[in-house]
């Protein structure tokens, strides 16, 4: 596959490094997409309000898929072009069946550029305007665009499946890390929201390569032309991916850049 129409990426462990940087040869590589005419695309599970540090670190604005598909957010006009939010009866009945198997289960929403949490919820990503409060309140008062899950900083992995069990059709279930379960409406994810962007700009599957790392990339990369797991990627990822690049810190993601827009 040659100078793809659309390079859409995950961030975190694929294309930003272990300690949060992006290196000069990454954003190397982003730039010269873009004057080959290529389009990138992130395609992340972070929620919006922490992509303007994105825009810092890689020097690429455009156009982002967030919160696992549920979002499609234009980075230069700061607007939402698109977005799915979770049924919030939906999002109270499934918190309560999840806190039934998983007792000290504590839960966060992401509601566009608004964020809340349950007093015991830790976030990576703090908010001096969150709203404090429980389950019931934070549904209400900010319509779900995902739902999260912790439980401390316990390993999440052996309940996942009884989640999604839960979940059924009214909702998607996924993970980006062994502690966290993500919840958004039902049909979303990364592939369908990429989809939705390539068509608007008259591209298809085909025309796109997608890199990642994560069980929340699967569908993205069942989906795109040619598909790229970066070498610390989980071993589900690894198996269904075209390709294996080098690992997040070893600039996996520009490896191949580099031969696909040399």
């Amino acid at each position: 596959m040659s100078h793809p129409a659309i390079v859409a990426t995950d961030l975190d462990g694929t294309l930003i490094r272990s300690d949060g940087t992006v290196s000069e040869r990454t954003r190397r590589a982003l730039r010269r997409v873009r004057e080959q005419g290529g389009t990138v695309v992130f395609v992340t599970g972070r929620p919006i309000r922490v992509m303007a540090e994105v825009v810092a670190l890689t020097s690429v604005s455009g156009i982002a898929v967030c919160a696992n598909g549920a979002l499609v957010y234009d980075l230069d006009a700061g607007a939402t072009l698109r977005n799915w939010v979770l049924d919030p009866s939906a999002a109270l009945r499934l918190g309560l069946a999840i806190r039934e198997i998983v007792p000290d289960a504590a839960f966060a929403v992401e509601s566009g550029l608004k964020f809340g949490r349950e007093p015991l919820f830790r976030t990576m990503w703090p908010d001096p305007h969150e709203l404090v409060a429980d389950l019931a309140e934070l549904v209400t008062v900010l319509p779900p665009v995902k739902l999260l899950v912790r439980s401390g900083g316990e390993s999440l992995a052996d309940v996942y499946e009884k989640v999604v069990a839960l979940a059924g059709a009214d909702a998607a279930v996924t993970r980006s890390t062994e502690t966290l379960i993500e919840i958004a409406g039902a049909g979303v994810s990364k592939a369908v929201a990429l989809a939705e962007v390539a068509a608007s700009r008259g591209v298809s599957a085909d025309e796109v390569v997608a890199f990642g790392d994560m069980l929340n990339d699967l569908p993205m990369l069942a989906w795109a032309g040619h598909s790229v797991a970066v070498a610390n990627a989980h071993a589900d990822v690894l198996a269904a991916a075209d390709e294996v690049t080098a690992s997040n810190d070893n600039d996996g993601v520009a490896v191949v850049l580099e031969r696909l827009f040399p």
